[in-house]
């Protein structure tokens, strides 16, 4: 039993450097950027799409996947979405061009799908009470620790390497995780499920897919009318009309359908991708709007803070990564608070304390924010909000998923992860916005106020603006426009300033959609003659 209870632990290790794998993996790419366009001449449309067709996927599948795991195995799903995510990070590694990185990107948003919901879903279905909320609290600070650390990693591995290490790093890490996970993790699956709903399965991606790329695409396409010309390879957009409202029409169109096949699939005895009863628990039902809702404020200065410390304050990406290690710092930390207070405290309170620490953090980095700030003063305010989001993370998590019967753990996982991902865009797409049109408006009028006629104004913002304040560095290179390369600079903080306080007040709105849960005493709902969770309680560890 000893042996098995130690392995369980080690289990949770590969199971949470899995995480860590996908998290990393998503921030890396970012700082990698610049090289990669100089390595291989790839287009801005290309850049763009490097960065998101693994957001896309990644999206549109977890659903999907969560659900397939409780089928067939969530150790075997984990695994397949492991040895997926490596092969296609050598394919990455070893691209000659963009459209090639491109579509090993793609791949990759398929393993990462695999790779998430199972591991919820495994840890779910293995621990129990106080040891499900030590397991959380490591699961949720290591993606926190993770975001901070990935720039870190790729600004490293970028400057003293090549890009192409950062997807190479995948493939040793990868051949560990699968190695331990055949190790020190059981299978786990729930018997009893019919044939796959591949109706359902194919309507969620039409769900999720446009969704996604509407939140990621619209400030770049337009969101009603085009302000940018869609291209993909030989094909041009030939409407005035953007394909952002006609991916939001998809998407709700698909939702309707999908809800409507699934309640005809439930009422006909069949089993569905996705159990919609899973509704009517409350702290699913209530937890996962807050998780999405959290999840718009979360990314604020995952999003905008490294662009200013670069282009702004004129830090390098190395630098960048190590200023970013103070916020990793607080998630780290907050596991070990978390593993503490799990079983003396309600989880739901320990949501809210870290949600309250997220705004203290963000609110502090964001009156920080200037032209001439000194970095050291970012420090406490990014470690506060590490804090916050190792706690707020992994427990909200464990609250979504209490009452979850264990056989539909993996539905439950990505559901919730799903929720995190629309979120995620969403907080993307607003607070990029907020970012982006403050930086506009403020430059212009600080060159108004110069006398800079209209043509050379709008082409200065413009130019600033496109550029995420990449421009700002060759404005002040030149002389004749020193003094406009500072007001870029004050402009551009004001519009990050103005982002990270976006950014507080969805967590405001997050820590309100707490109220009413936590209400459940049971901690655990099982289906009236269900043996879950007696299969459920099988170690992690291999036999």
């Amino acid at each position: 039993m000893r042996d098995r209870s130690s392995r369980r632990w080690f289990g949770l290790v590969f199971i949470s450097l899995a995480v860590a794998l996908i998290i990393v993996d998503s921030t890396i790419v970012n700082v990698a950027v610049p090289a990669i366009v100089t390595d291989l001449g790839i287009s801005s449309t290309e850049v763009q799409w490097v960065q998101e067709a693994y957001t896309l996927v990644f999206a549109s599948l977890l659903l999907l996947f969560g659900s397939l795991g409780d089928r067939f195995g969530r150790r075997r799903m984990l695994l397949i979405g492991v040895s997926i995510f490596a092969a296609s990070s050598v394919l990455a590694s070893l691209a000659p061009t963009g459209a090639l990185l491109i579509a090993a990107r793609l791949v990759q948003g398929v393993g990462g799908a695999m790779m998430l919901p199972t591991t919820l879903s495994l840890l779910n279905a293995t621990f129990r009470g106080r040891e499900r909320g030590i397991a959380f609290a490591v699961w949720g600070s290591t993606i926190g620790g993770m975001a901070a650390v990935g720039p870190l990693l790729g600004g490293w591995l970028t400057t003293a390497f090549s890009w192409r290490w950062a997807f190479g790093i995948n493939v040793p890490l990868g051949i560990i995780i699968i190695i331990g996970v055949l190790w020190a993790v059981n299978e786990s699956r729930e018997d009893g499920y019919g044939s796959v709903d591949v109706v359902a399965a194919a309507l969620s991606v039409l769900v999720f897919g446009p969704l996604v790329f509407g939140l990621i695409e619209g400030r770049t396409y337009g969101w009603w009318t085009v302000d940018a010309t869609p291209r993909v390879g030989d094909f041009t957009w030939p409407w005035t009309l953007s394909p952002v409202p006609i991916a939001f029409a998809i998407s709700g169109v698909a939702l309707v359908l999908f809800l409507l096949w699934t309640r005809h699939r439930t009422r006909s005895g069949r089993s569905s991708l996705l159990d919609l009863s899973l509704f009517r628990i409350g702290t699913f039902q209530r937890g996962n709007v807050a998780a999405l809702v959290i999840a718009l404020g979360e990314f604020g200065l995952i999003l905008a803070l490294p662009l200013w410390l670069q282009f702004v304050l004129g830090f390098d990406a190395l630098q960048t990564g190590l200023i970013l290690l103070a916020l990793a710092g607080g998630s780290f930390a907050a596991s070990g608070a978390a593993a503490g207070l799990s079983g003396r405290v309600a989880p739901v309170v320990v949501v809210r304390a870290g949600i309250a620490a997220e705004i203290i953090g963000v609110t502090a980095v964001a009156l920080v924010i200037a032209p001439d700030a000194a970095w050291g003063w970012l420090l406490p305010g990014l470690f506060v909000y590490g804090v916050g989001v190792g706690l707020a993370t992994a427990q909200l998590t464990g609250v979504i998923l209490q009452d979850v019967p264990v056989q539909k753990s993996g539905q439950g996982a990505g559901t919730q992860s799903t929720a995190r991902q629309v979120g995620s865009a969403l907080g993307i797409a607003i607070l990029g916005t907020v970012l982006f049109t403050t930086t506009a408006g403020a430059l212009g009028t600080m060159l108004d106020d110069r006398g800079i006629p209209a043509a050379q104004r709008d082409q200065v913002v413009s130019a600033v603006v496109d550029s995420a304040g990449g421009a700002i560095a060759g404005l002040d290179a030149d002389p004749a426009t020193t003094e406009i390369a500072q007001d870029a600079r004050t402009a551009f903080s004001d519009g990050t300033r103005w982002a990270a306080l976006t950014a507080a007040g969805f967590l405001v709105v997050g820590l309100v959609s707490t109220i009413g849960l936590g209400s459940s005493r049971s901690g655990r709902r099982v289906e009236p003659g269900s043996d879950a969770s007696d299969k459920s309680s099988a170690p992690l560890a291999a036999e």
